[in-house]
């Protein structure tokens, strides 16, 4: 255990000394939500579907981007580059097993998806008065749905990738279409009936709606519940199969 705790100080400070990695996880959210906001039409009362604001709809889907950049973005070359530099395999002939620095990187990365999620909930509230989550309970369970998603979507990426930079361009590659499902670019309560009914069985999809139902005090749906957690499982079932030490 003591072992693990001295692994996980050493990585923490090994991911502070990369401030400009950490600003696409923890500020890059929260400084698009604050541009988006700029536009005055995006702040005018019924710019978006329900009477609502258009930047209302975005505080959840820049919380979801802080997810895809921490998971997705993040957690892949890193994984990925140490199983390509050996660190891995020299590690399993030491007392310190090679678990015990994925488990915290996947403890480091899962923990910076929550806090830049909630600096992106407080700038939308001081910024532009976008009322805090109606249903706090229900909101959390989304976030640790789609947490648990997001760090199982960049274990699949490392352990299929070869080398950091491969990880790197899959992950790139995959960057648009799943932040076009989260709604980056029109948020999903937005899209026409038919392409939302797609988005929605996606996990990133399932969790834009869960978290703006949250927002407005309901609970999810048993059915995007279930999509995230199925996408969970999946992902993570099938990058603990394939991931090699070497």
């Amino acid at each position: 255990m003591s072992a693990s705790i001295a692994m996980l100080k050493a990585e923490a400070r090994l991911l502070s000394r990369e401030p400009a990695g950490m600003f696409w996880v923890l500020g890059f959210p929260t400084l698009l939500l604050v541009l988006i906001g700029l536009v005055p039409s995006f702040r005018a009362e019924g710019s978006a579907p329900g009477g609502a604001r258009t930047i209302d709809l975005y505080v959840p889907v820049t919380v979801l981007l802080g997810m895809i950049m921490a998971g997705l973005q993040s957690l892949p070359p890193t994984l990925a580059g140490y199983r390509e530099k050996g660190i891995l395999r020299r590690m399993s002939t030491t007392p310190v097993r090679p678990t015990s620095l994925l488990a915290a990187q996947m403890i480091l990365h899962g923990a910076a998806m929550p806090v830049s999620g909630i600096a992106v909930i407080l700038v939308g509230r001081v910024v532009y008065g976008v009322p805090l989550p109606d249903n706090l309970p229900s909101y959390a369970v989304t976030l640790a749905l789609v947490t648990l998603g997001a760090l199982g979507a960049g274990a699949l990426i490392a352990a299929l990738s070869p080398t950091a930079k491969g990880s790197t361009t899959t992950a790139t590659v995959l960057f648009f279409p799943v932040a076009f499902t989260a709604g980056v670019y029109v948020p999903v309560q937005s899209m026409p009936q038919a392409l939302r009914q797609v988005v929605e069985l996606t996990p990133f999809g399932a969790a834009s709606q869960a978290l703006a139902r949250a927002s407005s005090g309901g609970w999810p749906e048993v059915k995007q519940l279930a999509v995230m957690l199925v996408w969970t499982v999946v992902l993570a079932g099938i990058a603990a199969r394939r991931f090699r030490w070497q």
